[in-house]
């Protein structure tokens, strides 16, 4: 499989966590929340392995996860563009909101490197992180789970 730049990926990806445009594609449930919330966890404490190579530039697409809370709801989306400085991460929100109001598709974010959901980046076509994509195979059709192990650098 060949990817065409960090906008289809994310699309792709968006499409299968439930970052997309539309509100109805959201997944909010149906996976396993105690791998979720492990997925999460294992982002966050290997968050340094990402900024290292952020840092490095040796790889590309690279991306974090942000959760945005508002009205007691959360939802996640990817920032491309990342920067890291003085311990938290800068990029723009990468799709339009499907069920917070407080952000815009296209608007700069910041937000503390523990303070994030997940992290990727891709290298020879293969994906690095996204730990909360892991959860929600099990939900997809068969074919596209295979498409996304296919890229999963670890699956």
């Amino acid at each position: 499989m060949k990817l065409n730049g960090l906008t289809l990926l994310l699309a792709m990806v968006a499409l299968a966590i439930g970052c997309s445009s539309s509100p109805d594609t959201l997944i909010e449930g149906g996976y396993d929340e105690a791998e979720m919330a492990a997925a999460t966890e294992r982002a966050i404490a290997e968050v340094d392995t990402f900024i290292a190579d952020l840092e490095s530039g040796r790889s590309e697409n690279y991306a974090v996860k942000a959760p945005i809370e508002d009205n007691g709801e959360t939802e996640h989306f990817w920032l491309i563009g990342v920067t890291f400085a003085n311990n938290q991460f800068t990029g723009t929100i990468n799709n339009e909101p499907g069920m917070v109001s407080n952000v815009t598709m296209g608007q700069q974010y910041t937000l503390g490197k523990t303070e994030i959901s997940d992290w990727m980046f891709m290298r020879d076509g293969k994906m690095h992180g996204n730990y909360t994509l892991r959860p929600l195979l099990a939900t997809m059709p068969e074919a596209e789970a295979d498409q996304y192990r296919s890229i999963l650098a670890s699956p």
